[in-house]
């Protein structure tokens, strides 16, 4: 019996990752002085790196950065001034609208929700702006548990956000399922216990998510085409 599923946020619910964060990310830079620039070729491959604020640390530790010749402190200090000023703009972007839902998604939401299937969110993204962004595209109340980035101590390819959404549905592993687009959420979907239907975009590397309980190219409206996996539990 499937109970709940719980869905990561960005790149799977929301088409944000390239014309959401990453644009926020550059203006940052720009708002703080910093040469730096992220084309979508190069953000695809910082993917790999979650959370706004690491993946900025790491990048500016980088060769490729202007800002690689400063102090260790100085790049962490950095780092989190980038952070929070795109954390604003990202914020700002999600209240007016200008980050949408994936195509077809509305329509999985609704479908699980007719059928008496909870819905939750596990993301590692920043409180302050996924709320806002899930109450514009497709109103909160939707639903019942949300996981933030704030609320955990590790992030993913970490499990804890998703435990921390079993524990506070309180059903087990094997009576839900995450959604995920990408190898760190499948990870740390499949390092809770959880069956995993990966959701594929334009940035997500299918050899990481080999092995996925579900792989599929989209999720509609038109027919969408299963990659791997098959959909039984559904």
């Amino acid at each position: 019996m499937l109970a709940a599923v719980i869905f990561d946020l960005d790149g799977t619910l929301v088409d944000s990752e390239q014309q959401g964060h990453r644009v926020a990310f550059n203006d940052a830079f720009e708002a703080l002085g910093l040469r730096d620039h992220w084309s979508q070729e190069r953000y695809r491959g910082l993917l790999a790196t979650t959370g706004g604020e690491r993946r900025l640390y790491r990048w500016l530790s980088s060769p490729e950065s202007s800002f690689r010749n400063h102090s260790e402190e100085e790049r962490r200090a950095m780092a989190v001034s980038l952070h929070r000023w795109k954390t604003d703009r990202v914020e700002a972007m999600a209240a007016s609208g200008a980050i949408p839902a994936r195509d077809g998604v509305t329509g999985w939401l609704d479908e699980l929700a007719g059928r008496g299937v909870r819905l939750a969110v596990a993301t590692t993204g920043s409180r302050q702006w996924a709320l806002p962004l899930l109450e514009k595209v497709f109103g909160l109340a939707r639903f019942e548990v949300v996981v933030t980035g704030d609320e955990v101590a590790h992030r993913k390819p970490d499990p804890e956000a998703y435990l921390v959404a079993l524990s506070r549905l309180a059903v087990p592993a094997t009576d839900a399922v995450a959604v995920e687009d990408s190898g760190p959420g499948w990870e740390a979907a499949r390092g809770a216990g959880l069956a995993c239907v990966v959701v594929a975009n334009a940035e997500t590397d299918l050899g990481s998510v080999d092995g996925a309980t579900v792989l599929l190219d989209g999720f509609g409206p038109s027919p969408y085409e299963i990659l791997s996996g098959a959909l039984a539990r559904f």
